[in-house]
Parts: structure tokens; sequence; C-alpha cells
């Protein structure tokens, strides 16, 4: 397929990538990162020209509105949009609608798994959209990731991604909280994970990516805190949560404080340009309010 890729920046830039290497004629722009290896076009309508396939990774809904504007118009009739970005539902529907009205089909397609997964090429993703541009980007799926769910129509795939990542928020607090408090009652690290891994309380950020240092898999934990998931990225996620929760009417306390938790430690404290986990070491050194 001819594809235009726009935004390739840390996590749309690898995705490129591994569609060229595996024969695919790409063509990206950003409008700030230049990466070596594609080819760059001069500005997103000149991108898109012609492609069978648009995908975009962008940083927010607003941005992705704006971006939408500017290539649906220039887009070949029949091509599809799809959007790897993680924005608010709202913008995924009216951009797939958008996208429609123009003859286009349209996919909100966020993914989860990080740098890691967009350079290995092990990403998951949650696909919004109409069965046919499923159909037709679902080899482009294969190729960047290890897994594509259908989830349903437009907003489907924004969906499901930030009520993953609202558990993921939620559960990591829980982690580091269960870790500092272990510290604190005198327990071994490593015996406490070797409990915990094997019992009730087993989960992702236990089991898979462990907030303290030198205990199960290796993670940022074991790198000083450097990010494999910022914690602004986080906060960003668990703030669309619960945007999604107040449109939608629904009671998300956890989510809720989980969102107040990660926006103190991003922004009033040290938290800026750290790992999610992170959250561990901010924990030891708090005695209880």
């Amino acid at each position: 397929m001819k594809i235009a890729f726009i935004g390739l920046g840390n996590m749309g830039a690898p995705m490129a990538a591994n569609l060229s290497k595996a024969g695919h004629a790409v063509v990206g722009f950003d409008t700030m990162a230049k990466p070596e290896g594609l080819t760059l076009a001069a500005s997103a309508v000149e991108a898109v020209d012609g492609a069978d396939v648009v995908i975009t990774m962008l940083p927010n809904g607003q941005i992705l509105r704006a971006v939408a504007d500017q290539v649906i118009p220039a887009m070949k009739p029949g091509a599809v949009l799809c959007d790897c970005s993680t924005v608010d539902v709202d913008s995924a529907k009216a951009v797939a609608a958008q996208a429609s009205a123009a003859g286009l089909g349209a996919l909100d397609a966020p993914v989860s798994g990080g740098t890691g997964g967009a350079t290995n090429g092990t990403l998951t993703f949650m696909v919004g959209g109409d069965d046919a541009s499923f159909a037709t980007v679902a080899p482009l799926f294969d190729i960047m990731g290890q897994k594509a769910v259908h989830c349903g129509a437009a907003g489907a795939g924004q969906s499901a991604k930030i009520c993953n990542n609202m558990i993921l928020g939620v559960t990591m607090i829980a982690t580091c909280e269960a870790f500092a408090l272990a510290d604190k009652l005198g327990l071994d690290r490593q015996k406490m994970f070797d409990v915990v891994s094997t019992s009730s309380g087993y989960s992702w950020t236990m089991n898979a990516y462990c907030p303290a240092p030198g205990v199960g898999p290796k993670s940022p934990a074991d790198n000083g805190y450097k990010p494999g998931f910022a914690a602004e990225l986080m906060l960003k996620d668990l703030r669309l949560s619960q945007q999604a929760a107040t449109s939608a009417d629904a009671d998300t306390p956890m989510g809720q404080l989980a969102a107040a938790l990660y926006e103190q430690f991003v922004e009033t404290e040290d938290g800026k340009g750290m790992d999610f986990s992170a959250m561990l070491p901010r924990f030891e050194k708090r005695g209880r309010p």
C-alpha cells in the first residue's frame, strides 16, 4: 500500500519505519521530528497525496481535529484515515464523521505497548470504526503490532483505551502503596513480590512492570525510573477517562482519585519526565497524612 504517516515522534517514527521495512511505500510528515530512513513530505497535505491509508499519531484531540481539517479534503476517495493517537472520544467520533462525509473510511486505533512495542512491532491496537476500513488496515496492524481488537463503531477504540488505562493508573498506585507499606512493616521486597505475584494481588503492574528496582522482570524502575510510559502521559489518559466519565454520567471514584494523585505528582512534585511507576519513591518518602 501507499501510506502517509503524520506524527513521527517517539511512537510514530518506529511504527512508520516498520511499515517501510515490510515493503510499503511510506511518506511521513511531522512539524518537528525528522527521523532518518523515512521519505519525508514538506506538508501533511503533500504526504497524503494518493495514499491508500493515512495514519496519524498526534498529541491530543485538538491537534487531531486540525490535521483532519487539512488532510481529509486532500485524500483520495475511498482511502482510510486511521488515527492511532490517544484522544478524547468526542474528537475521535467527530473526525470519523468528517471523514465519512468526505467519502473516506475512518478508524480510531489507539495503542498499548509504549515505545518498546512501537520499535519491536508488538503493539496492541484497540480499534473503532466500520468493518471495511478495519479490513483494509488489518495487514498494517499485523506489521506494527501483535494484536488488533475491533471494539465496535467509531469511538470504541478510544473508549477501550481510556478504560484500560484507568485500570492501569489505579493499579499502579495500589502496587506502589503496597510496596511502601511493606517497607515500613519490615517486609523484604523480594518476598513481597514472590507472594503477591502468585497470589490474589497479582497484576500487570506487579508481575510485568514492577515498580520496585531489582525485583521481578526488568522495568523502568531498574533504569532510574526513566520513562517507558511517562507520568504525564498517564495523567493525560486519566484526565481523558474522567472527561468521558462526566459525559457518560459514570461514577468512577478510584479513577478520579488516581487522576488527582498523578496531577499532584506531575504538576507540583517531581514526577514530570519520570516513569509512571515512580509513584513508589514518592510514597516511600511520605508518612500518613
